[in-house]
């Protein structure tokens, strides 16, 4: 039995224990509910499409051979501020705009227009010179193959006729027109291909819009039928002769050689109703898919292309890309980075060219003025920068595609390689993927 003490120490029931509290609540911590953090904003806006100027009056116009004019840092900003940098936006934005929400297979039902068919067969034609310059063998080597340069020198003599077809009337209009396409498949120096040759093509297609050759009417076909024609062109280009990836750094981890495919590709998507950019990661959507949309032909190809599986390890920013909410953000960041990285870049724009109906801007240099050759008969073509004493090369290391005298090798001739020793299917897998 317990106790008189043992009961003594027992609290009484009757009289409840009063706890002070107070000195106890000041030391709990004060409960604020959290704040959803404020979205992150991109400092750069999203460039808007400028208005598309009407066709000039050719007969005010005196033709001649494009040059550079982009040969210092104060040149650029000259070009940046001109109409014509606007010309540029207005039209590349114009032919992607033209895409939206369209399949490939959509526009063959649009209207027939001559000017499409000629400008499809021109590009046959070229395809055909490919065949008539076969490489030459390299003992294995992954660099560029000299045949490129006969292929180059045979477009050149042949082109004039396909001017003619495509109602390029005078002679001295064809030679200005035609100089951009022959910039549109490479250096033939470098023996190299880069963003800024698809540039050229798009300037070749802005030239016979200047000349009312391609309407308005036209863009649809043009982004999706005579583009993309000129990307598989490229591609058989790319693997017989080996070119290099112009710059070392890719197109910004999306494609060693391209990039408006994505930004046309990205509009085509813009309210696809199942196809998300985390689809560019499903094999069996780029299979079915990927024929009606250029961003996964794109992606379906450059993985083909690589010797090691997984795009987060060839192509870091398509990959990375891939998990945008959906194709606005998407078709908005390639806006953003054609204006970065390809108006953007004095390494690439050093090499575009002016004539008269792409005109440079008042003051800009001219090459005959500070003594410089043409880029053709400059066997580097780098950088170039005004100094007191002429013009000189220099290496860059602040920019992409940076210094074009590095040469670097093609991953589309690694694989062509290993076909000729029967290993093409064999993927190298990254450890610990």
């Amino acid at each position: 039995m317990p106790t008189a003490i043992d009961n003594a120490s027992l609290p009484s029931r009757s009289k409840p224990v009063d706890i002070d509290k107070s000195h106890n609540l000041d030391r709990l911590p004060r409960l604020v509910p959290r704040k959803k953090a404020p979205p992150q904003q991109n400092p750069l806006p999203v460039p808007p499409t400028p208005p598309l100027p009407p066709p000039v009056d050719s007969q005010k116009l005196h033709f001649h051979k494009p040059t550079r004019r982009i040969l210092s840092p104060h040149d650029y900003e000259l070009f940046e501020a001109s109409p014509t940098y606007s010309l540029i936006l207005s039209f590349v934005f114009s032919l992607s705009q033209a895409a939206a929400d369209k399949k490939i297979s959509s526009t063959y039902q649009d209207d027939a227009s001559d000017a499409i068919e000629k400008l499809l067969s021109v590009l046959s034609a070229v395809e055909e010179i490919v065949t008539r310059c076969p490489p030459v063998d390299q003992g294995g080597s992954r660099f560029g193959n000299p045949s490129f340069r006969d292929f180059l020198d045979t477009i050149a003599v042949e082109s004039s006729s396909w001017h003619s077809l495509l109602n390029v009337q005078s002679d001295h209009a064809i030679v200005e027109v035609s100089t951009y396409l022959h910039n549109s498949f490479g250096n033939r120096a470098r023996i190299d291909y880069g963003s800024g040759h698809e540039l050229n093509f798009m300037m070749w297609l802005l030239c016979l819009n200047r000349l009312s050759i391609l309407p308005q009417s036209t863009f649809p076909r043009l982004s999706l039928q005579v583009f993309p024609r000129y990307i598989r062109l490229m591609r058989r280009i790319q693997s017989t002769y080996y070119l290099e990836p112009a710059g070392s750094h890719g197109v910004w981890g999306l494609d060693d050689y391209h990039f408006l495919p994505f930004l046309f590709g990205a509009s085509q998507l813009l309210n696809h109703p199942y196809i998300r950019p985390l689809s560019i990661h499903n094999e069996l959507v780029l299979e079915e898919e990927g024929d009606e949309y250029i961003y996964l032909d794109m992606v379906r190809e450059t993985m083909a292309s690589k010797s090691v599986k997984g795009l987060k390890w060839t192509q870091p920013m398509l990959d990375d890309i891939s998990g945008a909410r959906n194709w606005e953000k998407v078709e908005q960041g390639m806006r953003r980075m054609f204006v970065k990285e390809v108006l953007g870049k004095l390494p690439v724009m050093q090499h575009f060219l002016f004539g008269s109906l792409v005109p440079a801007a008042e003051g800009m240099s001219r090459e005959e003025e500070l003594g410089v050759n043409p880029e053709e008969k400059e066997p580097e073509g780098g950088e170039m920068v005004v100094a007191q004493d002429g013009v000189k090369h220099v290496h860059r290391s602040d920019a992409w595609g940076d210094c074009c005298g590095i040469k670097i090798p093609s991953t589309v001739a690694a694989t062509q390689e290993a076909k000729k020793k029967g290993e093409e299917d064999s993927f190298r897998r990254i450890p610990f993927d």
